[in-house]
């Protein structure tokens, strides 16, 4: 009878120690595999236009840092201000089955063949500060850039008591941002009669080019009394020049992104003034877009960012 009872006693402990291995506990592989962040299976493609500008290494770092806070991975691409370059990064990232693309155009015309492979890819587009002519885009953040134009001519025209002679410095041609600003330029001082715009030329948003189109301007031209460049690279370029032809205390520039230089500059008063983007929280207000999309919530097609303008008034 004792052996009896010893060989059930033996049976029922080890069909106790059984059920509980085969128990899964809280917080097992099992119950995990249903707790992950779904955000880190993202991945955000952003194709920047170029990174040898201060506005647009800002736009980056806000759009890298907002999508850390989501959790989201980022591909960052540099398109070195050229198209081609910029066609081939997002094929790349397309390739790498990216969620959703952000582009910072270099050509608004250019960019329609890369959009369009993203809407065949069936990648949703968020296009950045500059947009695209064509092609399904879902989002476009941006500052409005007529807007800022028409700032820029409101404070030339102030400054100049609405009579004088002006020089427009030109982005890149084709690029949205340079239509924008030159139209809301022009719709200012073209109804004043006595401001005249003596002299366009592009500089491809570029400081460099900025310096060398203001030296060929005032070569030609006479009685300059102010310039409105497309943004800051060539306000500081233009300057340079003006500065060197021994012509600052007569001719005011205005330029368009509030660079760390170009406010340097204003509060020097060197700069007469500049229109302040914030590139950061169009990167962020990009990643939230892209959010949005992600989590099927509606978006709006165009997200605006607020402008400032900047003197030392």
């Amino acid at each position: 009878m004792f052996k009896w009872l010893k060989a059930i006693a033996v049976l029922f402990v080890a069909i106790i120690f059984l059920v509980a291995c085969s128990t899964d506990a809280p917080g097992s592989e099992e119950d995990a595999e249903g707790t992950g962040d779904e955000s880190e299976d993202v991945t955000v493609g952003f194709s920047v236009s170029t990174l040898n500008n201060p506005f647009f290494v800002s736009l980056r770092d806000g759009t890298e840092a907002a999508a850390k806070e989501a959790g989201f991975k980022v591909i960052t691409s540099d398109a070195q201000d050229d198209p081609t370059t910029q066609l081939s990064d997002i094929e790349d990232m397309l390739q790498q089955d990216i969620d959703v693309l952000l582009i910072n155009p270099v050509d608004s015309e250019a960019v329609v063949s890369a959009v369009e492979l993203a809407n065949e890819a069936g990648v949703p587009v968020i296009t950045v500060d500059r947009s695209a002519d064509a092609g399904e885009v879902v989002a476009h953040v941006a500052s409005d850039n007529v807007a800022g134009g028409e700032m820029a001519g409101e404070y030339i025209a102030s400054q100049l008591e609405e009579q004088g002679k002006l020089v427009e410095i030109e982005g890149v041609p084709g690029a949205s941002a340079t239509r924008e600003r030159g139209a809301g330029f022009h719709n200012v001082v073209d109804e004043l009669d006595d401001l005249e715009v003596v002299a366009n030329q592009t500089a491809n948003f570029d400081r460099t080019e900025g310096l060398t189109v203001m030296e060929n301007i005032l070569q030609g031209k006479a009685n300059i009394n102010a310039v409105f460049a497309h943004n800051d690279e060539m306000a500081l370029g233009a300057l340079e020049a003006i500065e060197s032809a021994g012509l600052s205390e007569e001719i005011t520039v205005v330029g368009f992104d509030a660079i760390d230089d170009a406010v340097k500059a204003v509060e020097n008063g060197e700069l007469g003034a500049t229109i302040a983007q914030q590139p950061e929280l169009i990167g962020a207000e990009a990643v939230k877009a892209a959010q949005k999309i992600i989590n099927d919530e509606e978006v709006e097609e165009t997200i605006p960012v607020e402008l400032e303008l900047i003197t030392n008034n």
